[in-house]
């Protein structure tokens, strides 16, 4: 990307925003105004989501990469037209969106729950590229292949923001391009420990001053009955938290993993969005969470199929979302905690997000 890469001229439809890093270089991002629970769909609680607040205090806007982003001179930037960036692992994505100045982050998984519940709560679930270079209910290919990734033969990869408008989250082309299918998605301030779901306290994963290293104290388990942070015991046996376990043939939130690794630290589960369940043992405080991270569904999804995985016998397996380019199964609902932060494919990729930080 040229120095002197300019969009000042750009007409942009409404929620698009132009910002700047702190090398005055552009990103094209979507605007989303402070949100309540009730706004989402969550009950009649007027509380703002927690994806709002930051350090402790409420943030006023959102922004979220329009498109999945490219890397330049080690920086993140949300471009139209674009072969996405793959092939890095967590700390990549992180340190990329944070080299772009404070504020600028790798989009959260509050932020993906958020835009999971905006779509469930409008009616329309986005679809994009599952089924190399097409979405799977799709006859025919509607979107540009990229150059970087493809075949004679089928597509891969497809440039950034080159699909029909059924591929952005509002179902018009001014939403936010691509957030299913083409590049799974590494997501912030998310993680499974032996199963056990860790966090950062709300959005506080917008702020690169609070680590999200392995070994960072920032890292909170949830209480599996109130929803409420708390301190991790490092072992991903906290008493009472949640965990993702597997029971009955599904993965199931729970308090513990009752499922046997049958002597194989790298047995897997997986289920669809839709069937994922909460045990007994979890309460409305902590089903709330769930939904808010997007893990788990309203009572009425809209989100079908998006299989979903988990690998609860690992120390650390960090959050892909939204799934890649090469299985028909992926949807917008899907995650995928069976990778270590390190993993890297040619179907991982990234998107950063900004909000200004409150005053300290």
């Amino acid at each position: 990307m040229p120095a002197n890469y300019d969009l000042a001229g750009l007409a942009l439809p409404p929620k698009n925003v132009i910002l700047y890093d702190d090398k005055n270089m552009p990103s094209i991002m979507y605007r989303i105004p402070k949100l309540t629970y009730q706004q989402l769909g969550l009950g009649s609680d007027a509380v703002t989501f927690p994806a709002f607040i930051v350090n402790g205090s409420e943030v006023e806007e959102i922004y979220i990469s329009k498109y999945l982003n490219i890397v330049k001179n080690g920086r993140a930037y949300s471009l139209p037209n674009k072969d996405p960036a793959n092939y890095l692992d967590l700390d990549a994505a992180i340190s990329y969106c944070a080299a772009k100045g404070a504020g600028w982050h790798l989009m959260t998984a509050l932020e993906w729950g958020a835009l999971i519940l905006w779509c469930e709560q409008n009616g329309y679930i986005p679809i994009g590229n599952n089924s190399y270079g097409k979405h799977s209910s799709e006859s025919g290919y509607y979107a540009s292949p990229s150059a970087g990734h493809s075949t004679s033969t089928y597509a891969t990869r497809t440039m950034t923001g080159t699909g029909p408008a059924t591929w952005y989250h509002n179902k018009d082309l001014s939403g936010i391009a691509d957030l299913m299918g083409n590049v799974w998605e590494w997501t912030g301030g998310i993680r499974l420990v032996y199963g056990e779901l860790q966090v950062l306290t709300n959005n506080n994963a917008a702020d690169k001053s609070k680590s999200q290293a392995a070994d960072s104290a920032e890292w909170k388990a949830i209480n599996a009955s109130t929803g409420e942070f708390m301190t991790p015991n490092g072992s991903g046996t906290t008493s009472g938290s949640l965990k993702l376990d597997y029971q009955n043939s599904k993965l199931t939130w729970h308090t513990s993993i009752t499922a046997s690794s049958g002597g194989n630290p790298d047995t897997y589960f997986t289920s669809n969005f839709p069937d994922i369940a909460v045990s007994s043992a979890v309460g409305s405080g902590g089903i709330q969470m769930l939904q808010a991270l997007g893990l788990y569904k309203k009572s009425s999804s809209l989100i079908t199929g998006s299989i979903c995985y988990s690998r609860p016998f690992q120390a650390e397996r960090c959050v892909l979302r939204g799934g890649g380019y090469g299985d028909s199964a992926y949807g917008f609902g899907s995650f995928f905690a069976s990778d270590p932060r390190s993993g890297q494919s040619p179907s991982i990729g990234f998107r950063s997000a900004f909000v200004k930080l409150p005053a300290a």
